[in-house]
This record gives structure tokens, sequence and C-alpha cells, in this order.
């Protein structure tokens, strides 16, 4: 029987079935209903483990509830963080980062590694080359950076991510552009400066905008946190129900 890893996220669901470490079909979802969403999934074929990492704490009713839809569930919210410490992980690391971490550590063994997680806001993991975690940092993301200028000046237009961003702004619009596209590629290129021997690996929803306007040698793995939550979901079987 196939299991079930979830990641719920700021602004989206991503879900994917999961045999061992690998991946299988995955499903994408934006909207308030989330936990129904789940339970569609589960209606039509159970799990044997259902792993679920939310950034908004489960309550215990919904916890009943995805309990009774699958054979053993792992939970990783702000209540479940017991899980982290098997894998010398700060307590305070959020489920996503903890998660890409652990695939880091997987997909590139003995190799010193920077992580950049774009999505809702920017993290930045750093993994030597023993797998030890050494820390991280957080910004706003990309999105997050556009909403913010229109939120905090009455005078600033809100702004889509644009395809083409122009070196020097000539209007209000595209000065906005460059100035949160280029200033983020300018975060991004001194993380890279500062330690340059590290890999670099890109995941999150911007991921791919931002590794197409990079000089250095870039990994995507979009999935990157799924993947993290199947290899713990791994572990978990080995130790528990093998």
């Amino acid at each position: 029987m196939a299991n079930l890893v979830v990641e719920m996220g700021n602004t989206a669901l991503k879900a994917a079935w999961s045999e061992g470490t690998t991946l299988g079909k995955t499903f994408r979802y934006q909207g308030e209903k989330m936990m129904e969403f789940i339970l569609s999934i589960t209606g039509r074929e159970k799990p044997e483990v259902m792993a679920v990492a939310s950034v908004r704490d489960i309550s215990p009713v919904w916890e009943e509830k995805l309990r009774a839809q699958c054979g053993h569930l792992i939970l990783l919210d702000h209540n479940h963080t017991d899980i982290l410490a098997g894998y010398a992980l700060p307590s305070y690391l959020s489920y996503d980062r903890a998660a890409s971490v652990v695939a880091t550590r997987f997909l590139f063994r003995h190799k010193n590694c920077t992580v950049f997680d774009f999505g809702t806001t920017l993290n930045v993991d750093f993994v030597d080359a023993e797998g030890r975690y050494l820390g991280g940092n957080v910004s706003p993301g990309c999105r997050t950076r556009f909403k913010s200028l229109n939120r905090y000046s009455k005078s600033l237009p809100l702004i889509d991510t644009p395809e083409r961003v122009v070196e020097t702004g000539q209007d209000i619009e595209s000065g906005i552009e460059a100035g949160v596209i280029s200033g983020m590629l300018f975060e991004v290129e001194g993380y890279a400066r500062r330690r340059p021997d590290n890999i670099l690996l890109f995941t999150g929803g911007d991921a791919i905008y931002f590794a197409k306007r990079m000089k250095n040698s870039i990994f995507v793995v979009s999935n990157l946190v799924l993947m993290g939550l199947a290899i713990m979901t791994d572990d978990y079987v080995g130790k528990h129900l093998s």
C-alpha cells in the first residue's frame, strides 16, 4: 500500500503518493478547504502511512479525521515537533525547511549545500558535507515584497511578477519590477559568493523563475519538501512497521 505525503503551506497545498523515497502522482490545491481536499484524495485510496506537514496548527478534531483515513499518521506542525529531534534539527525550524534539509542530505551526500526556498518567504539554509545543519536565514519572498510595497506606500501600485525585467526602471512599474527582482538576485548571488564551493539548490514556487536568471550552476528540485517528507515517512516505516 502506498503512502501519502502532504505539504500545507501559506497559500497552497501540495501532496504526492510515495513508494519508499520515490514520489508518484502529485496534487496541488489552492483554497480554503485544504483538509477537505486531503479527504478527497484518501476517499479514493487509503494510504498505509500519511505524513501531513502544516504551517497552521492541526486541530484535534481534524487530527482524528485524518487518523481515520490511514493506517498510521505523522503530523508536523507547531504542536508536533518531536520528529525533528531524530534528524538533529532544531525544534524552531519550520517543517518545510526541515524537510528540505532532510532531502538535501539524501540527494547530496558529502556535499556542502546552500538551499534556497522561493515561496511566501525566501528561506536560505546551509548544510555541510557531514550533513550537519548549520542554520539559515529568512527574508520576504518575491510576491511578499511586491505586496508590501503596495500595502505600506499609498502611491505605489501592486505589481505582478514580470516575465521580462529591465536593468533600470523607466517608470514606476518597471522600477518596482527591477527593484524587487534585482534585489532578490543580488541577495541570492551574495549568499553564493559567501560560500563559493557550496552546491546551490533551488526549490519552491519561484525556483525556476530565478534559476533562469542566475549565472551560477543551479540544481532545481521543485518537490524538495515532498521528497523530504517521503524520506521521513520511509524512515518511520523502517523503524515502526518493518
